[in-house]
């Protein structure tokens, strides 16, 4: 008899290892799950409430001082640019900022940005790069200040691998979509800065614009 209790006590350790086991594994795995899930959401909730500006503007060829950066317009624009940005992380709450990356008014822009993470440590740049030659035909130094900035950054968003006529639209209006607010540098002529204003305004979104022959500010 004693040896029949003990294979019956045997027999139920073995069914119960054999049944729950995989129950609490399966069990365990469903919580592990839930946390990643949980974590997700809560990053993605985090997101929402970022509040976040994107910068759109004109190419150098079409600013009044050309690519000359030590002109005493270009100084005042980075100057008006610059105190625009730190208004918007010191009274409306923007800590995220998007630059298209584009020679001009993009990389200046990014520029500031980065050079204002030691006073703001809070405050993030993401690149926005319409396709990956996007710099592949500038020149060297202008290459190499591209992918200064691009190695600085703290998000690279990608619109698609190769260039089409396009991209650069995908690439406007993702900022566009994904911001709070647009700072754009424009003069009124029809162009693709102007464009992207206009789409901003359609999606209800707010819009700085500094325009680069006046330097007059104008907020919708």
């Amino acid at each position: 008899m004693a040896k029949f209790a003990k294979d019956c006590v045997f027999f139920h350790a073995v069914l119960f290892f054999a049944i729950f086991r995989p129950i609490s594994a399966y069990l365990h795995a469903i919580l592990c799950i839930r946390d990643i899930e949980t974590i997700s959401n809560t990053q993605k909730e985090m997101e929402k409430k970022m509040k976040t500006c994107a910068f759109t503007g004109h190419r150098p060829q079409n600013l009044p001082f050309g690519f000359n950066e030590e002109d005493e317009r270009c100084i005042y624009l980075k100057k008006v640019l610059r105190e625009q940005i730190i208004n918007l992380i010191e009274n409306e709450g923007v800590t995220h900022f998007v630059s298209g990356m584009a020679i001009g008014v993009d990389m200046y822009a990014a520029e500031i940005v980065l050079g204002l993470k030691a006073s703001y440590p809070g405050i993030t740049l993401e690149s926005a790069i319409p396709c990956e030659s996007q710099a592949a035909k500038w020149s060297e130094a202008l290459r190499d200040r591209y992918f200064d900035i691009a190695s600085k950054c703290d998000k690279e968003t990608l619109i698609q691998a190769h260039y089409s006529p396009d991209c650069m639209d995908k690439r406007n209006r993702y900022m566009v979509d994904h911001a709070d607010v647009l700072i754009a540098v424009w003069d009124g002529s029809p162009s693709g800065t102007g464009k992207t204003v206009r789409y901003a305004h359609q999606q209800g979104k707010s819009v700085i614009t500094i325009n680069p022959r006046t330097l007059c500010i104008e907020q919708q």
